[in-house]
C-alpha cells in the first residue's frame, strides 16, 4: 500500500517503522468493530514502543504510564477513524503519544510554577513555625531519636529538610513527588516529632 500525505515512513511528522504492518492494521479494523481481543493484541504488540516514546519525553515512569493509558483509550475510541493511507498504525499511536506526553509535561511545569508562586507569596505556615520550635528547643540527639517514631515516608522527608537543609521544593524533587505531598509529609512528620519529643520532656 502506498503512503500519502507526507514523506515515506512518516505520519503527521512522527517517524514510523517503514511500511505499514498489515497485521496491526487488521487489529485496528477489528477493534473498530468492538473486538476487545484484537485490541488487547494491538496493545501487546505496540505498547512497549509507545511507552518508550512517552518516557523519553516525560522522563517519568508515572507520567509515561499515564500517557500510555490515555493513548490506548483514544485509540479504542478513534479506531474507526484510522486511515491506513496516511501511515502505519505505530505511527498513528506514536503521534498521539507524542502529543499527550508534551501536554503532560507542560501541565506539570505549569502546576509547579503555580505552586512555586504560592509558596513564595504565602505567609509562614504553622508547620514552618513548628520546625523553628524544634530546632530552637530540642537537642540534636533528641531529634534523631524522635525521627525513629515517624513513618518511613515522613522520616525520609523530614530528614532531608532537617539534616540536608532542603526546601520543600528540593524535597519534592529528590523524592520525585508533588510539592503538596512533600509539604504534607514534612508537616505531619514535624507535628508527630513535636508530640514525641514533648512527651519525653
Amino acid at each position: 500500500m502506498t503512503e500519502t500525505g507526507g514523506a515515506p515512513g512518516e505520519q503527521h511528522g512522527v517517524p514510523t517503522l517503514g511500511r505499514m504492518d498489515p497485521d496491526l492494521t487488521d487489529l485496528v479494523r477489528r477493534s473498530a468493530g468492538g473486538d476487545e481481543t484484537a485490541f488487547a493484541a494491538l496493545y501487546d504488540a505496540t505498547s512497549a514502543r509507545v511507552y518508550g516514546l512517552a518516557i523519553r519525553i516525560t522522563r517519568s515512569p508515572e507520567l509515561a504510564a499515564e500517557v500510555v493509558q490515555e493513548v490506548y483509550f483514544m485509540a479504542w475510541e478513534q479506531s474507526e477513524r484510522f486511515q491506513p493511507s496516511r501511515g502505519s498504525v505505530l505511527g498513528w499511536l506514536c503521534t498521539m503519544a507524542h502529543r499527550r506526553a508534551v501536554d503532560r509535561v507542560r501541565q506539570v511545569v505549569s502546576e509547579r510554577d503555580r505552586e512555586q508562586t504560592y509558596e513564595d507569596q504565602r505567609p509562614k505556615s504553622a508547620a514552618d513555625q513548628t520546625w523553628e520550635e524544634v530546632e530552637q528547643s530540642m537537642a540534636v540527639q533528641e531529634v534523631r531519636d524522635g525521627l525513629g517514631t515517624l513513618t518511613p515516608l515522613q522520616r525520609q522527608a523530614v530528614a532531608l529538610a532537617y539534616y540536608d537543609g532542603c526546601t520543600h521544593q528540593e524535597v519534592a524533587r529528590q523524592l520525585d513527588i508533588p510539592l503538596g505531598t512533600a509539604k504534607a509529609r514534612i508537616r505531619d512528620g514535624l507535628n508527630s516529632l513535636r508530640s514525641a519529643l514533648g512527651g519525653r520532656r
